[in-house]
C-alpha cells in the first residue's frame, strides 16, 4: 500500500498501518478516538487466553520492532491472509475469518435456527477465533461526525460483501480502526455520496473480498461454515424486539 495514504507493514504477526499525526478512532479493545502515528491488527496464537491485554499487546508490539502505541485489534487470522486496497484518497487494509458467524435472521421461522455453540463473551477472555478487522484511512482531514461516520461506512461495507459472499452479516468479535490526516485537505461529510465515502465503500469491499479469498481457498482447505450450526462458534440473534411508535409531544415555543 502506498506511503502516500497511509503505509502498511508486518512483521512477527503484527500489522502496523501508519501515517504521522493521524487521528484514529477504533471499536476495538480500549477503543475511542486519539492521536499518533499508528494503529496495529495483531494476530494471537491458538489458544489464546491472555486478559492482560494492554501489557500483551505492547510486549507483542515491541517482539515486532514497532516501538510506537497506538490503537489495537486482535484477530484469530494469521496476518498472511491480511489484503488490502486503495481507492483515490483511502486505504483499507483487512483479515478475513468466519469461524465465529454472527446470523440476524428476518424471518421468524429461522429466529433460533443454528445456535449450537456461542463463545463466553462476558468471561474477559478474548476467544482464538475468526473475526473481521479493518483497518481504514484517509489523507483527508475529517470532521469529528464525518470520522466517527467512516466508521459506520466502513462497517456497512463489510456486512454487504459479507452477506453477499457468505450469508452472515458479520462475526461475534469484529472490530475496526479508521483515521484521517489532520493535516490534509478538509472534508465535512464522509458518507456514501462523498469522495471519501465511496472510495471507502469500494475499499472495504476489495480487501474484505481478498481476504476471503485467501483464507478460504484450496491452499488452506479452510471452508466457510454454511450456518451458525456448522460453525466452531456463533451466535444467532433469536430475540425480538417490541415495535413502538414514538408519541407525539406539542411545545410550546416562547
Amino acid at each position: 500500500m502506498s506511503e502516500e495514504v497511509f503505509g502498511t507493514t508486518v512483521s512477527e504477526g503484527v500489522l502496523r498501518v501508519r501515517r504521522e499525526g493521524a487521528r484514529w478512532l477504533s471499536s476495538g479493545w480500549n477503543g475511542g478516538e486519539r492521536r499518533g502515528d499508528s494503529a496495529y491488527n495483531v494476530s494471537v496464537p491458538e489458544g489464546f487466553d491472555r486478559t492482560d491485554l494492554d501489557s500483551y499487546l505492547t510486549e507483542r508490539r515491541e517482539r515486532a520492532g514497532f516501538g510506537e502505541s497506538g490503537p489495537c485489534l486482535l484477530t484469530g487470522v494469521e496476518l498472511r491472509h491480511a489484503r488490502g486496497a486503495r481507492c483515490g484518497p483511502v486505504s483499507a487494509v483487512a483479515t478475513v475469518g468466519i469461524s465465529n458467524p454472527a446470523a440476524l435472521p428476518m424471518d421468524s421461522d429461522d429466529l433460533s435456527t443454528g445456535a449450537r455453540s456461542r463463545p463466553d463473551l462476558d468471561s474477559g477472555t478474548t476467544p482464538d477465533i475468526g473475526t473481521v478487522n479493518l483497518l481504514v484511512g484517509t489523507e483527508r482531514s475529517l470532521a469529528d461526525g464525518a470520522l466517527a461516520n467512516l466508521l459506520a461506512v466502513a462497517t456497512e461495507a463489510k456486512t454487504a460483501v459479507l452477506l453477499a459472499e457468505t450469508g452472515f452479516t458479520g462475526t461475534t468479535s469484529d472490530a475496526a480502526i479508521v483515521a484521517c490526516d489532520p493535516a490534509g485537505e478538509q472534508a465535512a461529510f464522509s458518507g456514501a455520496a462523498t469522495e471519501v465515502g465511496a472510495c471507502t465503500r469500494a475499499c472495504v469491499r476489495e480487501a474484505v473480498r481478498a481476504g476471503l479469498e485467501s483464507r478460504y481457498s484450496e491452499a488452506t482447505e479452510a471452508t466457510i461454515p454454511e450456518s451458525v450450526a456448522d460453525a466452531d462458534h456463533g451466535v444467532v440473534t433469536d430475540r425480538r424486539a417490541e415495535v413502538f411508535a414514538p408519541s407525539e409531544t406539542n411545545v410550546d415555543i416562547a
